[in-house]
């Protein structure tokens, strides 16, 4: 799959451009090519007209294969590409049962995860892992980026606090990378790619073990090879959730790759919407939405590991916009504030002149309409520029950032829901927009019991500031959805 490196450092932003020479093809790590084979627009037409009869000499020509054009959706690809071979047992039919009694689970989750996916799978590729991984944020939270568990799991990942740290999470008063996605994304991939080591490449191991606990499960094998057993992880002995856990994954695997019909795809476009930005510099939310015309409650939604109004003194400083690469090295805020000019000199390289500044060959085209790696002697171009200044940062003799008071977690209420006839315990946690994890400790039920019409579930539920009616699913589901659409914005 193609990949697309989309960080874009804007403390130390910079382009690169090849002068008087052509570089050889880009990589598969260039946007230009990636956005172009992306783009599926300029297709061959036919026409309808029939042709002039014209005598030619009978010459053979070999048969040349066509390539296909690229997926346009995101989850077709990752369908495309999962490993795993999913043997269905009676253990798994359990969850691939499940999964069809709700048919939009994914299209649902899914309207947290979009802005994120596209990055994600792109780690998971440059890594050579296998694309189930992709699915684990969906079984571990719901693609939930603030949930905490009860065992103070945090995020999609659900990182616990050790293991956060000791994989590079950055945590303090100002910023949890817990709850940043692509932080603990790279976390979590770290993580997996240790535990793959340890248990000898068993990737079933190894994300049994992500999910209990390295011990567990290294004492359940090795408590099977004194019995003279199988050490496969059907045959193991495990914690009633870890059983559960990997048939989920599995499961959902298994529905993807047979494309099943009564399992509802998520439609989400195939190249990168959303792109991360290093400002290089403590900066503050509303100064930095105004520079970018983003609405800061926008840009926080994107960003939840940041506590604050502000960025951490210590960082990090990366903020996820909804824009495209190309449009935010094109845009205005970023030509205005972070860019330089560099005149070509005579044996200048795009190649050299990046490496000079520090960035990408792809980087100084995009933010130089060029096309083509061709320089002239004397032609100016736009690079990229550190912002040393203190201009991101709201300048008070007290900033009320640093004073605010912390806020009292939000009183709850306890809200009382009749079971009717077709609830699934699925479809009342999404309407109350609660983890399903909650509410199945909050009635200590199981995930397949069974529920009577006229029973009653209580719910924790975020005390309102005035009476309302109960309000509906589409109202709970993440405003994200709402908040970053690419199609509002022209296509890379």
């Amino acid at each position: 799959m193609n990949n697309i490196r989309s960080t874009v450092c804007l403390c130390c932003i910079s382009a690169f451009i090849l002068v008087g020479c052509k570089l050889p093809p880009p990589t598969s790590n260039d946007t230009d090519a990636v956005l172009s084979a992306l783009a599926t627009e300029n297709k061959t037409q036919l026409s309808d007209k029939q042709p002039a009869v014209v005598l030619q000499p009978n010459i053979e020509t070999p048969n040349v294969a066509i390539p296909a054009p690229p997926e346009t959706n995101l989850w077709q690809v990752i369908a495309d590409n999962l490993a795993f071979d999913v043997i269905p047992t009676p253990r798994l039919h359990k969850r691939i049962d499940w999964y069809l009694a709700q048919p939009t689970y994914l299209v649902q989750v899914n309207k947290r995860a979009a802005p994120y996916l596209f990055h994600i799978i792109q780690r998971i590729s440059q890594r050579n892992m296998p694309m189930e991984l992709a699915l684990l944020p969906f079984v571990e939270s719901d693609f939930r980026p603030t949930v905490i568990s009860a065992q103070q799991a945090v995020g999609v990942w659900q990182l616990v606090d050790a293991t956060a740290y000791h994989f590079g999470i950055k945590s303090d008063p100002w910023y949890d990378g817990r709850k940043d996605v692509l932080a603990a994304t790279d976390a979590a991939l770290n993580y997996l790619s240790y535990l793959h080591k340890r248990f000898n490449g068993n990737w079933l191991h190894a994300i049994a073990a992500y999910n209990s606990g390295e011990g567990r499960v290294k004492n359940a094998i090795e408590r099977n090879k004194k019995l003279g057993i199988s050490t496969h992880f059907w045959h193991l002995t495990l914690p009633k959730e870890t059983s559960e856990y990997v048939p989920k994954l599995l499961a959902l695997s298994y529905l993807l790759q047979k494309n099943h019909p009564k399992f509802t795809l998520p439609d989400v476009v195939n190249y990168a919407y959303t792109t991360q930005l290093d400002v290089g510099q403590q900066f503050d939310f509303g100064l930095l939405s105004s520079l970018v015309n983003i609405p800061k409650q926008q840009i926080h939604q994107l960003n939840p590991g940041y506590l604050r109004h502000q960025s951490s003194p210590q960082g990090p400083h990366k903020v996820l916009l909804p824009m495209t690469e190309k449009q935010l090295l094109q845009s205005r805020f970023f030509k205005r504030h972070f860019s330089q000019t560099y005149t070509v000199k005579k044996g200048d390289t795009l190649y050299g002149i990046a490496k000079r500044f520090n960035t990408k060959i792809n980087t100084i085209k995009l933010l130089n309409n060029k096309s083509s790696s061709l320089l002239g002697i004397g032609e100016v171009l736009i690079l990229n520029k550190a912002q040393k200044t203190d201009s991101l940062l709201v300048s008070y003799e007290i900033s009320p950032y640093l004073v605010e008071k912390k806020r009292p977690k939000p009183a709850t209420i306890e809200h009382y829901h009749t079971i009717k006839a077709g609830d699934s315990l699925w479809d009342i946690s999404q309407r109350y927009d609660v983890a399903l994890k909650d509410l199945l400790t909050w009635n200590s039920l199981k995930t397949h019991s069974i529920l009577k019409p006229g029973k009653t579930l209580v719910l924790h539920l975020p005390k309102p500031q005035q009476a309302t009616k109960p309000q509906k699913a589409k109202q709970y589901l993440s405003e994200l959805e709402q908040l970053v659409k690419p199609e509002n914005g022209p296509k890379p």
